[in-house]
């Protein structure tokens, strides 16, 4: 069975965008270039929430995205890509599965998939769906070391509490750290 992981940069205080979609404050430089390419390389697919999703199309087939960073879009653009979503009715972006039905019961069933794990990339109301229902086997957050003060929180209140195992840590040179962890409990 394949292992759901859930990947999101965050601020101090817990934000994984700023107001409007603000993701100017991540702090992409060459090694998480490195870092995103070697993660890319290591899964079969890519799992989204509408919001997310479109923002990703708008930006990875782009000549912006295609000349900014090659070796990223060249993967983005070529996976697999899951779009869970009641609303839109067609997706365009390139390897795209538009997934309607209940998001708990389609994600179980790519999870039965033979292969590598699957990310999930921003997606923060998705994220806690799956999160709630414990289908997130693996937590990666950079944190960056900056304070925003407002914005759109990662983990959404969802009346429970989530206990997590630390499995290990990286540190980026900029200042960032990775956090890897396990939900328990």
């Amino acid at each position: 069975m394949r292992k759901v992981i859930m990947f999101n940069l965050i601020t101090l205080d817990g934000y994984f965008e700023g107001p409007e979609n603000d993701i100017g404050w991540h702090q992409v430089d060459d090694e998480f270039n490195e870092f995103a390419i070697e993660q890319l390389s290591s899964t079969d697919g890519l799992i989204f929430g509408r919001v997310t999703y479109q923002l990703m199309a708008n930006f990875w087939p782009t000549p912006a995205g295609l000349e900014g960073e090659p070796a990223t879009a060249n993967l983005m653009n070529s996976l697999p890509k899951y779009v869970f979503s009641k609303t839109l009715t067609k997706v365009e972006w390139n390897n795209t599965s538009l997934v309607k039905g209940e998001a708990v019961r389609e994600l179980n069933k790519l999870k039965q998939g033979h292969g590598n794990d699957l990310f999930i990339f921003g997606s923060a109301d998705l994220s806690s769906t799956f999160t709630k229902n414990g289908l997130i086997d693996e937590y990666r957050l950079i944190l960056n070391p900056i304070v925003l003060g407002a914005g759109v929180p990662l983990f959404k209140d969802n009346g429970e509490m989530l206990k997590m195992k630390l499995l290990k840590t990286r540190l980026f040179h900029n200042g960032n750290v990775l956090l890897y962890y396990q939900p328990y409990g």
